[in-house]
C-alpha cells in the first residue's frame, strides 16, 4: 500500500480570507494546484479536524489544516523522446537552451513534458541524486515562460561544485528583458530583499518579512520610449527576482501579467525574458566556460516591432 505524508499548516493573519487551495499550493509549491483541488474534492483535507470539501472554503486565523498528501510517485516520473537544444555536453555536465512554456522539472500532478523528462531520456539515467528522483540533475531554474540557458550536471560531484558556485554568487547569469517606460539611468543596481507578498501570497515582493537579500545589476540595451530592451545580471537568485525587482522600480517586464498589466499591447505570451548568458567554472577541469543564447523568435519579433522595422 502506497505510504502517505500528513502536512499541517497554521493560518497566518495574512491569510485570513484566503481560499484555502491557494493556501495549499503556497504550503506545498511542488504541488500542482489543480492535484490539491482534487486532494481537497476526495476529503484528503481536513481544517480543525473536520473535512473541508470545498476548494473555495475561506480560512480564518488560528485555523489547523491537515493535508493527507500521498507519496510522490518519484519513480513513475519516466524519459521522453523530447528534442532538447544542447549548448554544450561533456561527461560531467551539459547546458541546454529551455524553450518558453517548458516546466523545468515535474511536480504532483504534473509529470510529464517538463525539462526532466527529456534530459532523464538523452542522458539515459546518468545525472546526479543529489536533488531526487524528482528533480535529477537539476542545480537551478528557471521560470515556465523565461527561456534560456540552464546546467544540467550529471554526477553527484559536478552537481555539489555547481551549488556551490550558486551559493557563493559566482555564476555569470544575463538576461534579455522588455519592460515597460523608460530608464532616466543607462545603468543600475537594485538591492531590495524579495520574499512572500504579505499582500497576496501567490506572489513575491520586496519586504522585510521573511525575506531574503537579492541583487539585481541592469543596463539599458535599447530605448523605445514607453518600452525599453535591457539586460539583467543576477547577483543572487531570487525566485521571480528579475521580474520583482523591475517591477519594485516601475518597470515590469512586457508579458508578465503577474507583476504587471495583464493585457500588453503585443500579444506576449508570458513575460519577454531570455536567460542569454550563463559562466561557470568547470567542476573537473576548473576552466571557466561561458555560453551565449540566441533571442527567441517571440522576442526578435517584438523588437523589430518596437524599433519600427514590421
Amino acid at each position: 500500500m502506497e505510504k502517505e505524508t500528513v502536512y499541517k499548516v497554521k493560518i497566518e493573519k495574512e491569510q485570513q480570507g484566503t481560499r484555502i487551495d491557494l493556501v495549499l499550493s503556497l504550503a506545498l509549491p511542488d504541488t500542482s494546484r489543480s492535484f490539491l483541488q482534487k486532494l481537497i474534492g476526495s476529503g484528503a483535507v481536513e481544517i480543525d479536524g473536520k473535512v473541508c470539501d470545498s476548494k473555495k472554503y475561506k480560512v480564518e486565523e488560528g485555523q489547523e489544516v491537515v493535508v493527507t498528501l500521498p507519496q510522490p510517485q518519484e519513480l513513475s516520473v519516466e524519459a521522453e523522446d523530447i528534442p532538447l537544444d544542447i549548448v554544450y555536453e561533456d561527461g560531467d555536465l551539459l547546458v541546454v537552451n529551455k524553450p518558453k512554456g517548458m516546466v523545468v522539472h515535474p511536480a504532483a500532478g504534473n509529470y510529464t513534458g517538463t525539462l526532466v523528462n527529456a534530459v532523464l531520456y538523452h542522458c539515459k539515467g546518468s545525472l546526479s541524486s543529489i536533488n531526487g528522483v524528482i528533480r535529477p540533475g537539476i542545480v537551478h531554474r528557471i521560470d515556465k515562460d523565461t527561456s534560456g540557458l540552464l546546467m544540467i550536471a550529471k554526477n553527484d560531484a559536478a552537481h555539489a561544485s555547481l551549488a556551490e558556485q550558486l551559493a557563493e554568487h559566482s555564476i555569470a547569469r544575463a538576461y534579455n528583458a522588455i519592460v515597460y517606460n523608460n530608464f532616466l539611468q543607462d545603468e543600475g543596481t537594485v538591492d531590495a530583499p524579495i520574499g512572500r507578498d504579505p499582500k497576496n501570497r501567490l506572489r513575491q515582493a520586496v519586504t522585510e518579512l521573511n525575506s531574503k537579500r537579492a541583487v539585481t545589476h541592469f543596463r539599458v540595451l535599447e530605448r523605445f520610449g514607453k518600452f525599453t530592451h535591457i539586460e539583467a545580471r543576477l547577483e543572487t537568485g531570487r525566485t521571480h527576482q528579475i521580474r520583482v525587482h523591475m517591477a519594485y522600480i516601475k518597470h515590469p517586464l512586457l508579458g508578465d501579467g503577474v507583476y504587471g498589466p495583464e493585457k500588453n499591447p503585443f500579444g506576449a505570451q508570458g513575460q519577454m525574458l531570455h536567460a542569454r548568458l550563463l559562466g561557470f567554472v568547470h567542476p573537473t577541469t576548473g576552466k571557466y566556460m561561458e555560453f551565449e543564447s540566441s533571442l527567441p523568435e517571440e522576442f526578435e519579433k517584438i523588437l523589430e516591432k518596437l524599433r519600427g522595422n514590421v
